[in-house]
């Protein structure tokens, strides 16, 4: 009881002590979207050139953090954003295959809650729509995870598109879709029935008089990309200008913007990679029109986002709610420096594979290095957007507090005036290891320990201005000063070895208190052992 009044005296202090208009909630709306596999530079407010007016305008009215950081892969990123603990802590270490350690059992397990069953507890209307990937291959679905309502894709994989055939993707309340079901509009397309579904939940909870708490999770603009033609050839030929010269352009944007220091130099193109110059005419082009298809899917996913805003604006309730926006990963380098492109129908279609690899990932992550599934900055580093007018009387501001995905618990339970449980359902619940945000949408200070990381013995540790950082279960730790040096360009490893073994010896203790050890399966025809101090 003392948190929860604690909690609403904090909210009454930032919004003012202003009731809520009529038609809003004394309460907040939440409202929580992510998206699937985005760059930490492919919004126009965060330097790029892709056309994103609704979350540049949702920027411009609120807050943009430079220094976020999720869980570097699709799974655990969403493991640890929903129960405000690390992945390993919930089971979902890695992807949904149970590799047999607990740490790594592929689905939250009943040591965590969600932030749909805390928010319940508040009298919150919970909701879903969109890409789930927690654990439904063993029947960890949203609807037996707190959530009232949801049209969630809990099938072997999702799509943008209508596709004809026996694959069911989409699940609505547990009810297992047709792909041509009446529920669904025809040749419909991921990121607009997402967007339709959450529309329809907002107005249930509306005609219901509460609150709510809606997650929303694109999968735009994960691979295959897909998009609408009319979206793609706005971007057809914008690209070849190349990555080179783009990756030059955005970081300047971004020092101009203040989401970079001027003195952290972009970081250079990888040694394997081609310049752009040094490509022919045809390999160029094909290079612009796998760019365009994911920009179109960027651009199409700002226009959702867009509908979203407008509908809460309608109600009368979007300067109540609380919108947060992130992505799950840095941009995909996966298939490599040439990326995919092929038919039978034309790119960007349905029936078409298009993938950026690691030539296009290493733009989208600029000015960082590397990508999805890394610890490094550009695995790791997502744009946040906060808009809530009620509650941020800040507009167009910038925050430099570091911060991670198991704070937006922690930051919901402060808004809502929830109680965070010790016990669920009869089980013990680990307590939350994420920090309110509250204090930073204020432009202050959030007091934290150290940020840790662990993905496929990808490892980092964050404490204060000085990340630990290791490439692999086997490799070298690398040290680097992040308020001089976040494009991670000097290794200041040798010259602080104690500094070294100080947050190795932390990192190793983390590990080993939530589950990242024992790893799943023998290394080298050896046990798993915790990481060797350098």
């Amino acid at each position: 009881m003392k948190h929860i009044i604690v909690s609403l005296c904090v909210l009454n202090l930032l919004c003012g002590g202003v009731c809520a208009a009529e038609g809003q909630l004394a309460k907040p709306n939440i409202l929580l979207i992510l998206v699937d596999d985005m760059g930490f530079s492919d919004l126009g407010c965060y330097g790029s050139e892709i056309s994103t007016p609704n979350l540049d305008a949702l920027a411009a009215d609120g807050l943009c953090f430079t220094q976020f950081y999720n869980a570097a892969r699709c799974c655990p990123t969403r493991a640890s954003l929903l129960t405000g603990l690390y992945p390993h802590q919930t089971g979902v270490g890695h992807m949904v295959q149970d590799k047999g350690q607990p740490g790594y059992r592929g689905r939250l397990n009943d040591s965590c809650v969600t932030i749909a069953e805390v928010l319940r507890g508040a009298g919150y209307f919970s909701a879903m729509s969109g890409k789930w990937h927690v654990g439904s291959e063993f029947d960890v679905v949203p609807w037996n995870r707190g959530f009232d309502r949801s049209l969630a894709g809990v099938g072997p994989g999702i799509g943008f598109y209508h596709l004809d055939g026996p694959l069911k993707r989409l699940a609505l309340d547990g009810r297992m879709l047709a792909n041509d079901g009446p529920e669904l509009p025809k040749d419909w397309y991921t990121t607009d029935v997402f967007t339709d579904y959450a529309l329809k939940f907002i107005g249930e909870a509306q005609a219901e008089k509460k609150p709510f708490f809606l997650y929303l999770a694109y999968n735009a603009p994960h691979f295959p990309l897909q998009a609408p033609a009319e979206d793609i050839a706005k971007y057809r030929g914008k690209y070849k200008a190349g990555w080179d010269k783009l990756r030059e352009e955005r970081h300047k944007k971004q020092v101009v913007l203040g989401i970079v220091d001027k003195t952290w130099p972009l970081s250079s193109r990888p040694e394997e990679m081609k310049a752009w110059d040094s490509l022919t005419p045809a390999e160029q082009d094909r290079f612009d029109q796998i760019m365009a298809v994911y920009a179109a899917c960027v651009d199409h996913m700002d226009r959702a986002v867009g509908r979203v805003v407008e509908d809460l604006r309608g109600r009368g309730i979007l300067d109540n709610t609380l919108i947060l926006f992130l992505s799950d990963n840095g941009g995909n380098a996966e298939t490599g420096l040439n990326g995919v492109l092929e038919g039978p129908g034309a790119p960007g279609s349905a029936t078409s594979r298009v993938y950026c690899g690691q030539s296009w990932a290493t733009l989208q992550n600029t000015p960082f290095r590397r990508y999805k599934h890394y610890i490094h900055e550009g695995g790791i580093s997502t744009p946040l957007i906060v808009h809530w007018p009620a509650g941020i009387p800040a507009k167009g501001e910038l925050r430099q507090q570091p911060g991670h995905i198991v704070d937006l618990m922690a930051t919901c339970v402060d808004v809502a005036g929830a109680k965070y449980p010790a016990e669920f359902n009869s089980k013990p619940i680990l307590p939350m290891e994420g920090k309110s945000l509250l204090p930073a949408f204020a432009n202050k200070s959030v007091q934290r320990d150290a940020i840790f990381w662990e993905h496929e013995g990808n490892a980092a540790v964050r404490l204060g201005d000085w990340k630990l950082v290791r490439l692999g279960r086997e490799g070298p730790w690398e040290l680097y000063d992040m308020k001089a040096d976040r494009t991670e360009l000097h290794d200041r490893a040798a010259e602080k070895p104690e500094m070294v073994k100080d947050l190795s010896d932390q990192w190793n203790a983390w590990a080993i208190r939530t589950k990242v050890i024992p790893y799943p399966g023998p290394r080298r025809g050896k046990p798993e052992q915790p990481a060797n101090d350098p």
